[in-house]
């Protein structure tokens, strides 16, 4: 089985003339593919989190709000679903790629906002102008926001890979502001090292600027399964095809719940079902879809394990509660009935304890030498005075 399915797979890979399995299966579009589509963002505990704050601080006008990830758990997908939700009077700026620089930044910056078009930028319009100049411009144009009661947000992606020049810049353009309020709201979103980064010494006075710092989270075992779920849905063959619980647990021990890996794992998984003309997903399908990417099985983490732990200790500690106060219930509705009397207090019993009385010496060597017999003469449960029974 496991051959036919890497030979199915080997030649669809290998762009032989069969049809697409997106096609076999009734999708409408590809249900696991990389492209940051915000309708695919699936609100994980940790994704609705960052998407809630995102919003509170857009709204609150916050300064600097930064955000970070390990590779792959949805950031740019987060960010795009993000700016889907703004209204109309909300400007945006979406900066992808960090490798640009400070004037290149403002540049880009002002091209989004609609200051100037692509088209001026491409004929060097702006060629000559200088770096204060371009700040001013953008003040100008932040100015002429206030009595519109519009405002303009920032979002930078793959932030941990901006020269420090440019954070440097990032933070000047911070300090555009009135008395009372910002004009321009920024958003760092970076891998997990942004955050080292950020509190170098250096860049000091940019990270006290930061208001809001949110870390998203792989997604733990049921999350994943929901999310494999909530993409076979949106892409319109949630009915057509199905992965099987233990399916669905080993693309978890794969991926570590992380979307794109999860994303890669499944579309092949899928190519393999293709393969094999099911379209019932298999342990079997998604370990010959891993080999074929070179994925190798992750082992659960300490907090992965505290996690599922504490989870299972809280579900008990709730049944408990819940046993406890119906316990205590029905013996407050027995009180009240008069069927049950209040319990009398326990009677002390005297217990007469003799005193130990000393081996003749006949009778000692005689039980040195024969420890069965010591045994035997020893009461049930008494014990030696010079022994401490633990």
């Amino acid at each position: 089985m496991n051959r036919t399915l890497e030979i199915g797979m080997s030649r669809h890979l290998a762009g032989e003339d069969l049809p697409m399995h997106e096609e076999y299966y009734g999708f409408v579009e590809k249900p696991f593919s990389l492209t940051p589509d915000p309708k695919y963002l699936y609100k994980s505990e940790s994704h609705a989190n960052a998407f809630d704050l995102l919003q509170y601080a857009i709204r609150r006008r916050e300064g600097f709000v930064v955000v970070t990830g390990d590779i792959g758990t949805g950031k740019t997908t987060l960010c795009r679903a993000i700016l889907e939700q703004l209204d109309r009077k909300t400007f945006t700026a979406l900066v992808l790629n960090p490798f640009i620089s400070e004037d290149d930044l403002l540049r880009l910056i002002l091209q989004d906002f609609g200051v100037v078009s692509r088209d001026e930028i491409k004929r060097g319009r702006l060629a000559g102008v200088s770096k204060q100049e371009l700040i001013d411009t953008l003040n100008e144009f932040l100015l002429s926001l206030l009595p519109l009661r519009a405002g303009a947000l920032l979002i930078i992606d793959e932030a941990q890979n901006l020269p420090r020049q440019v954070l440097e810049q990032i933070r000047i353009l911070s300090n555009l502001e009135t008395n009372k309020e910002k004009l321009l709201q920024i958003v760092l979103v970076g891998q997990l090292n942004l955050q080292d980064i950020l509190r170098s010494p250096e860049l000091r006075q940019l990270d006290q600027r930061i208001s809001i710092r949110y870390e998203l989270k792989p997604l733990n075992h049921e999350e994943s399964a929901a999310y494999v779920a909530h993409r076979l849905t949106i892409a319109g063959g949630g009915a057509s095809v199905s992965f099987t619980a233990k399916a669905l647990d080993l693309v978890y021990r794969y991926t570590g719940g992380i979307p794109r890996l999860i994303n890669l794992l499944c579309d092949r998984a899928l190519l393999g079902g293709f393969s094999a003309r099911t379209n019932r997903i298999t342990p079997e399908i998604v370990a010959v879809a891993a080999a074929g990417l070179d994925m190798a099985k992750r082992r659960p983490t300490l907090f992965g394990w505290m996690r599922r732990r504490a989870a299972a200790f809280a579900a008990g500690a709730a049944a408990m509660a819940t046993i406890g106060a119906g316990l205590m219930y029905g013996v407050v509705a027995l009180q009240a009935r008069g069927t049950v009397s209040e319990p009398a207090p326990p009677a002390v019993i005297q217990v007469a304890v003799p005193r130990p009385v000393p081996l003749q010496p006949a009778l000692a060597d005689s039980t040195a030498a024969d420890p069965a017999g010591q045994q035997a003469m020893q009461a049930p449960g008494s014990a030696d005075p010079g022994i401490i029974q633990r």
